[in-house]
């Protein structure tokens, strides 16, 4: 018969594991696994809509769902916002965000025509620093392969990518100098870069 204290150390054993997995995705720390399982997920996600046939604008809509899936939007928008993030309002905050996320993927969405026929593979994932790094090659028609690296977070409480590094070149980054030029061109007036956000891409 079991005693008490092995009894007790049973029942701690599956009340920890309980525990365990009711805890959200941030309270374990992220691994490569699941950074190239989300990454993987994106990819299967994109040639499926690259092989689907559908129109330009069909594919646009199904690009805003996988972004808005899969990247941590949120963390993005306020970093392309840079500095001017900390005086927008809640209010303000939300409406760009929500901008964003469509003129990213019209920007983007439009450039799915270059990739029928072609296809991405995910090969390889590193850690750096809090993150990890999943590189993917991309294999277009009548080109040379080039690298994507999507950066992975579980920041937010859930793995989610924060970045997309396209041959050198961050995707945040890059946003970063076309919103604050946008932003320039209101003189600083969020509001009128919203309005301008939702006719860009």
């Amino acid at each position: 018969m079991m005693n008490d204290l092995n009894r007790r150390h049973v029942v701690s054993l599956l009340a920890a594991s309980a525990a365990a997995s009711t805890l959200p995705a941030s309270a374990v720390a992220l691994t490569e696994a699941r950074a190239k399982s989300l990454v993987d997920q994106v990819v299967a996600d994109i040639n499926r809509v690259i092989a689907s046939g559908k129109s330009v604008n069909a594919m646009i809509r199904d690009f805003e769902r996988i972004f808005g899936r899969y990247a941590d939007v949120n963390i993005i928008a306020r970093s392309t916002l840079g500095q001017d993030s900390r005086r927008a309002s809640s209010g303000q905050m939300r409406a760009f965000t929500k901008t964003f996320q469509s003129y990213i993927a019209r920007k983007y969405g439009k450039r799915f025509r270059e990739f029928i026929g072609g296809r991405i593979e995910v090969k390889g994932v590193r850690k750096v620093k809090s993150w990890h790094e999943v590189k993917s090659l991309v294999y277009l028609k009548g080109s040379s392969p080039f690298n994507v690296l999507f950066l992975v977070s579980d920041r937010s409480g859930r793995d989610l990518f924060f970045d997309m590094v396209i041959e050198g070149v961050s995707l945040r980054l890059t946003e970063r100098t076309e919103i604050g030029a946008i932003l320039d061109r209101n003189k600083g007036n969020i509001d009128g870069l919203i309005a301008d956000l939702k006719k860009a891409g």
